[in-house]
């Protein structure tokens, strides 16, 4: 990929009282590329996916938002879909409302001054502005997570965190999901770090691959290459469960 970086790790170590969670990881993403992240439970993950977002400070090494300044961003820039979409969505508020809110946090005004973006927004990931009224109980899990992500959509975001956000839905509103992302990633041209323990969903969405395992990254390689001759035991080993 040859289009501007959207983050930059460069040699990010981070420690946890003696615990290293992540050891001198580097990486690029740029605009427009989704670099998968791969690895069992406990491999350093999401403590990357942390650093990614900017909620954590590493311990050694540098963290860049090359659009932002260093390391930081302006409000809205930097979004991130989770596993549960319940952790994103307040139960009082109406739908329109929850996707609304972190556009009014990033340009200020009223939730209700927002709705028309919202009710845009929500088009594009598939649901009528009729569920602009819903609340999020009454929902479906697939549904939520589309609610999910255009609430991350909304602010125009140069880079998504996505951290395992399918897993916890069935395999149908899975591919659904996926094919949401694909197609909303051609449009927007954001840059993605995709999460998963799903090598299936990894290996659709993603351009690169990056193997983690036990802090550090073992294995980064294009897509392609990677699912056809991955080179690390550990990747393969990963790959034997497919």
């Amino acid at each position: 990929m040859t289009e501007e970086p959207v983050l930059e790790l460069d040699a990010v170590s981070v420690v946890f009282k003696h615990v290293t969670a992540m050891d001198a990881v580097s990486f690029r993403i740029a605009a427009g590329e989704t670099l998968g992240l791969v690895g069992e439970s406990g491999s350093g993950k999401t403590t990357t996916g942390s650093v990614a977002l900017g909620l954590r400070r590493p311990t050694s090494g540098t963290v860049r938002f090359p659009y932002g300044g260093g390391r930081r961003t302006r409000a809205g820039e930097v979004q991130a879909v989770l596993q549960n979409p319940h952790w994103s969505l307040n139960p009082r508020l109406t739908v329109a409302d929850s996707v609304a809110e972190p556009l009014a946090a990033a340009e200020g005004g009223r939730l209700r001054a927002h709705r028309p973006a919202a009710l845009r927004i929500l088009d594009q990931v598939g649901l009528p502005a009729s569920f602009g009224e819903r609340l999020p109980h009454e929902l479906s899990g697939g549904q939520r997570q589309r609610v999910a992500i255009a609430r991350a959509l909304i602010t125009r975001p140069k880079f998504i965190v996505f951290d395992e956000a399918v897993s916890a839905l069935d395999v149908s509103v899975q591919a659904q999901i996926l094919n949401l992302v694909h197609d909303l990633q051609k449009e927007h041209g954001f840059g993605a770090l995709f999460i998963s323990h799903d090598l299936a969903a990894v290996r659709y969405l993603a351009h690169r691959v990056a193997v983690m395992r036990a802090g550090a990254i073992v294995e980064l390689a294009d897509a392609h290459r990677f699912y056809a001759t991955p080179q690390h035991p550990y990747s393969r080993q990963l790959l034997e469960t497919l």
